[in-house]
């Protein structure tokens, strides 16, 4: 059961913006060469191995969180899945008081041997990105010829008994951006909650941005034309805008960061696999956290820490002015 904490210890922003979803990424390595994020595969910005985030310091960060309102946490990458100690880190998330959702992002190349065991240690919601059915694309897209092992993946969830799957695709022009008759016939007999992202500016992408961004208001024309209603986001749900319908077990996520007023139900913070905070995927910067991670006696001054850095949290991403901030690629702070 979900701590009854004092408004004082709830993390709220300026805005009045209460957070209840930690997104934490474990690792900014990929095995995936995905276009809009690492093209040319993963380049560690360092010459000495990277130094992520240990298993006590992930316990310490998250039970700061949970204390102060945090319900939610996605462990993220990069991909987490590459983490020998991935089960080790769902366990030790998911044991934390207050934490009653613990989610991951993956490229699914793993689920198929171990999803299974993620479930029975405390993993609850799990997210596979999937950006087209057709395997040819898939490769185009991920440069991976790894489409039938995810959609293996996924079979998998569902045979360790994950009640819904989310499938997240990022939507490209002139790409996979007329699948949507496709998608729809996948998901009409199936839980899975297939969410369309639109493609987000980042510092090493302008170009591919120019060419291939597209709207995801036409998909949501669509489906409003065709019978699918808008469900109610739960208070730590995500921003994806989530439609159903009678006839199809699945659901339409759509997520449109360059829609107006997107920002103003933000509910998520981040930290890096190095220990920063991040207010916004697109912010101008981090708060150094992991000096306040070495012992259980820091908790009070990293949870000033936070929240001093709440102080600072804009109001909005400033994506539709051309500003990317200090992200360079999604997998650097966990997406």
């Amino acid at each position: 059961m979900a701590q009854q904490l004092d408004n004082d210890l709830q993390f709220e922003d300026r805005f009045h913006r209460k957070f209840y979803y930690l997104r934490l990424s474990v690792t900014d390595v990929c095995n995936f060469k995905c276009t809009y994020c690492l093209p040319d595969g993963y380049k560690p910005t360092e010459k000495k191995k990277p130094s992520f985030l240990t298993l006590n310091e992930i316990e310490r960060v998250t039970r700061a969180f949970a204390e102060c309102g945090t319900s939610k946490v996605r462990i993220t990458g990069g991909e987490p899945s590459l983490r020998r100690d991935y089960t080790d880190i769902i366990r030790i998330v998911a044991a934390q008081p207050g934490i009653t959702k613990v989610a991951t992002t993956t490229n699914g190349y793993r689920m198929e041997k171990n999803v299974k065991e993620w479930r029975e240690a405390g993993l609850t919601h799990i997210n596979v990105s999937v950006d087209s059915l057709d395997p040819k694309m898939f490769y185009q897209i991920t440069g991976e010829n790894m489409f039938h092992k995810v959609m293996s993946g996924i079979d998998a969830a569902f045979d360790a008994g994950f009640e819904q799957v989310k499938i997240n695709t990022v939507l490209l022009k002139n790409q996979n951006s007329q699948e949507l008759p496709k998608f729809l016939a996948w998901i009409k007999t199936r839980p899975i909650q297939l969410r369309f992202i639109e493609l987000m500016q980042t510092g090493e992408m302008d170009l591919l941005f120019q060419k291939h961004h597209v709207s995801g208001v036409s998909i949501r024309n669509h489906l409003i034309a065709n019978g699918w209603l808008l469900k109610i986001n739960g208070k730590n749900d995500g921003p994806a805008q989530v439609f159903c319908h009678p006839d199809y077990m699945g659901e339409i996520g759509l997520i449109m960061p360059y829609e107006k007023d997107f920002c103003q139900s933000c509910n998520r913070l981040r930290v890096s696999a190095k220990g920063k905070l991040h207010l916004c995927l697109f912010g101008d910067h981090g708060v150094e956290l992991r000096d306040l991670l070495s012992a259980d006696e820091q908790r009070t001054e990293l949870i000033s820490r936070i929240q001093g850095g709440l102080k600072e949290k804009a109001v909005s991403h400033f994506l539709d002015a051309g500003n990317t901030g200090m992200t360079p690629n999604l997998a650097s702070i966990g997406g």
